[in-house]
């Protein structure tokens, strides 16, 4: 009897889908493992300057220790970008955050690497339906920027005259980001009922409701419409 014969899967349309489901995985554990780390080192910290009587000893090693903290959130926020890096943003303000914090954390940016071209070009033709060369008489390659969210290519409609910019989401940013927000509103929850009066958790849901507006692209065209 012959058996069926039924087609694999692409191995990389597999190996996409497989990384695509431990992507949220491996992000929560690097957040906790750095979250800790500079958790960690402020309680052991809070220890060490116990023992130091001089007051303005005292503050130096204060210091000393948000420059190094602060040098830790930095390369977090980097590192991991997305949802952070807004977070961060709101964060290192001076009424928020040591000034060694707002010194470092004020010189990031939200900025991101570009998808493929590949991929983008996917994405365009699920979306909209058709193939980009039919579309388009001209899609550049290279973005003008790339961002958390997402990046904009230049191109030119069929039949127009004019350029226009197309914004496209970077594949998988929402589940990521969701992801991030998760984790930041459990650590927001810890901190205010262990260490911090200030009301974390708040400013974790307002920039929840402000990640929506960014993801809404069809908003923001009717917004600049109208401008």
């Amino acid at each position: 009897m012959k058996m069926p014969f039924f087609p694999n899967p692409p191995f990389e349309e597999f190996r996409e889908k497989i990384s695509g489901q431990l992507r949220p995985w491996q992000r929560s554990l690097q957040f906790w493992a750095r979250t800790a780390e500079i958790y960690t080192g402020y309680k052991v910290f809070q220890v060490r300057v116990s023992f130091e009587k001089d007051a303005k000893k005292q503050e130096e090693m204060w210091e000393r220790q948000h420059e190094i903290a602060a040098e830790k959130v930095y390369n977090m926020c980097t590192e991991l970008g997305g949802f952070f890096l807004k977070v961060a943003q709101i964060v290192g303000k001076p009424d928020l955050a040591p000034a060694a914090w707002v010194r470092r954390l004020v010189t990031l940016c939200d900025q991101a690497p570009p998808t493929p071209y590949e991929v983008v070009r996917h994405v365009v033709e699920k979306e909209l339906g058709g193939n980009i060369s039919e579309m388009f008489d001209t899609f550049e390659e290279i973005p003008l920027g790339s961002a958390s969210i997402a990046q904009v290519h230049r191109a030119r409609l069929k039949g127009s005259k004019g350029d226009v910019v197309v914004k496209v989401q970077h594949p998988g940013v929402l589940e990521l980001m969701m992801t991030d927000i998760r984790n930041m509103q459990a650590f927001a929850f810890y901190m205010q009922r262990t260490d911090i009066n200030f009301d974390l958790y708040s400013v974790n849901k307002e920039m929840e409701k402000q990640i929506a507006y960014e993801f809404d692209f069809l908003r923001e065209a009717q917004a600049m419409e109208k401008i």
